[in-house]
């Protein structure tokens, strides 16, 4: 049984009596900024429960006090004195982690509010995602917080986590525990986006907060879109939705959040099984696609495709600079990616530059066959003496060139590294001036060296996709937004 209320849209009267229902928003810095964490759980020794939270946030450098909370026969756990009960905490707490049977949730949820701990992240499963006796029992709870002023994140999510204070939190062993600190904010339906599921010392580039919503009982999308607008720590916000309670707020927020910070949204569930499993994974209904369609146009929002994007796509924004047009330029190997990037680059609005006679003329002077987009260096590589000096002029060429709006470069990563040095000093010399916006593919027949590439480049913040497609639908999403915000309005 799926519980009501999770239409994208109701009607006008309907939003209007959702609004007055609505608690009063608290402050969510108790969420992400507190000064103190009660974590109400079993504390045995595993790859889940409230030991690994203690642990976690020992290890991510939490700075606040933590307080385990166990009637059982617990003493301690990790040094830290186990408490019989939240009231006999000696301080009042900010935030509860509440890891138990969901039947015993409410009660514990009132044993919270009577010592004053009115923000509770909620990772207890078995309620509507279940069957209808999880329903209930969600029901039972949201009423009881409602009636108490305590707001909830969840249930049946893997929580939330704040890389600005070591706020890590997590319920399952992820192996590590600190983040690189980052202006990147990524929310989800799912606890696939936390520390367990995605290896985050891998992305390249550094993290601000983390939040699954779960079920989203209370606490949803547009909450935390409301908290991460005015986030001074958040620049870039990618978000995963199945379901969206109030369409009406959803739009609005969006709106007013996608002026002021990219803000990208991958909705999965567009067939009817997906839908199906939608409703087993949080209990939601899933939103309408072509409704959803509509509202990204309408706000500005960035649409993904992929849930690989969702780590891919801010890399870009969080790096690089808004292109001024829809003109890439290209740098290339081989002519054969050139006509895909054209394909792909067609499909996002762009277009293949036209470099201006002066550049076309330099380039030709160093190799014929140079001075046109996709400038392909394969043929000239075998007769270069000084690599580094000559590739590094053919890029900054491009990327200076007053018909150039963003670049594509592509580079091939041969097996024994012999060009690496000249791809890194090309890079460097762009860094020093950086106007316009790079995206990079590499190849290569060895694994390890590409990545090495990779990892060089992206050290120097320039953001490399592991395909040519979402290197210019990188691109494409920019130029959306830049020239939307450039018009003033929404494309």
């Amino acid at each position: 049984m799926i519980p009501r209320g999770h239409l994208i849209y109701r009607n006008a009267e309907e939003n209007d009596q959702v609004t007055q229902n609505k608690p009063k928003k608290n402050d969510f810095t108790s969420f992400f900024e507190p000064e103190s964490v009660a974590v109400i759980g079993s504390f045995k020794e595993g790859v889940f429960g409230g030991y690994v939270v203690v642990k976690s946030l020992l290890e991510a450098g939490f700075k606040g006090n933590i307080y385990p909370v166990n009637p059982g026969n617990y003493k301690e756990v990790l040094g830290l004195k186990v408490y019989p009960s939240p009231g006999h905490i000696p301080e009042k707490a900010d935030l509860a982690l509440v890891m138990i049977n969901a039947r015993n949730v409410a009660s514990v949820i009132k044993t919270c509010a009577e010592a004053g701990i009115k923000s509770i992240v909620l990772v207890a499963d078995g309620f509507a995602e279940r069957d209808a006796e999880g329903a209930r029992l969600q029901d039972e709870v949201v009423h009881l917080a409602k009636s108490l002023g305590v707001r909830i994140i969840g249930p049946n999510t893997a929580g939330i986590a704040n890389a600005m204070n070591g706020l890590n939190p997590c319920p399952y062993d992820a192996g590590y525990y600190r983040f690189k600190k980052g202006t990147v904010s990524i929310c989800s339906q799912t606890g696939m986006i936390n520390p367990q599921a995605y290896a985050y010392g891998d992305l390249g580039y550094g993290i601000s907060k983390i939040c699954d919503f779960g079920n989203k009982c209370d606490l949803d999308e547009c909450d935390f879109l409301e908290y991460l607008e005015n986030d001074a720590d958040t620049e870039v916000i990618s978000v995963y939705v199945e379901s969206v309670k109030n369409g009406k707020r959803f739009l609005e927020v969006c709106r007013r959040v996608a002026a002021k910070k990219p803000l990208m949204v991958l909705k999965l569930g567009a067939t009817k099984e997906g839908a199906r499993a939608s409703a087993s994974h949080t209990g939601s209904l899933a939103i309408d696609d072509e409704i959803f369609d509509s509202v990204c146009r309408q706000t500005g929002v960035l649409r993904l495709d992929k849930f690989t994007e969702m780590f891919e796509m801010p890399r870009f924004f969080a790096s690089q600079p808004l292109p001024r047009g829809n003109r890439f330029g290209m740098v290339s190997y081989t002519g054969a990616v050139g006509v895909a990037a054209l394909d792909e680059g067609a499909r996002h609005g762009l277009v293949r530059a036209q470099l201006s006679n002066d550049t076309s003329r330099m380039l030709e002077n160093m190799f014929p066959g140079l001075g046109h987009v996709p400038v392909d260096i394969g043929p000239m590589i075998p007769s270069v003496k000084d690599f580094s000096s000559v590739y590094t002029k053919i890029l900054t060429a491009v990327i200076d060139d007053e018909n150039v709006d963003s670049l594509f470069n592509v580079i091939w990563a041969d097996a024994k590294g012999n060009n690496t040095k000249a791809y890194v000093e090309g890079y460097e010399a762009l860094k020093e001036n950086l106007r316009k916006p790079v995206v990079t593919w590499v190849y290569g027949p060895n694994i390890t060296m590409t990545r090495d590439v990779a990892a060089r480049l992206e050290s120097l913040g320039f953001p490399v996709f592991a395909e040519p497609e979402r290197c210019i639908k990188a691109l494409g999403l920019a130029y959306r937004y830049a020239s939307g915000k450039q018009n003033g309005a929404v494309l």
